[in-house]
């Protein structure tokens, strides 16, 4: 058996087991990778439909001014929570 008894493909043990961890390590941070995007993608969509769903709740009644106030007045109460979400989602994008 040429290249050492246990490996009959060859090669040092220590070099093929310094391959194989480094290969699971580059496999590892591939998942978390893709892990990161799914989350942000994920938080996004949630801040998208929680607007939208909030939004769908606001019934707007009289002039158009005083719809206006109405809308803007919900949208003071949503927009720091549909932003919190927005914030979290780019951070999952952003981190490397």
């Amino acid at each position: 058996m040429e290249g050492g008894g246990f490996f009959p493909f060859g090669g040092d043990p220590e070099e093929i087991l310094r391959g194989l961890r480094d290969f699971a390590e580059q496999q590892a941070e591939g998942v978390k990778e893709a892990q990161r995007e799914q989350f942000a993608t994920l938080t996004l969509s949630t801040a998208v439909e929680l607007t939208q769903a909030a939004l769908a709740q606001v019934s707007p009644s009289g002039t158009a001014a005083e719809q206006a106030l109405q809308l803007r007045d919900a949208m003071r109460v949503l927009f720091p929570e549909a932003v919190a979400l927005v914030s979290a989602a780019r951070q999952g994008f952003m981190r490397e």
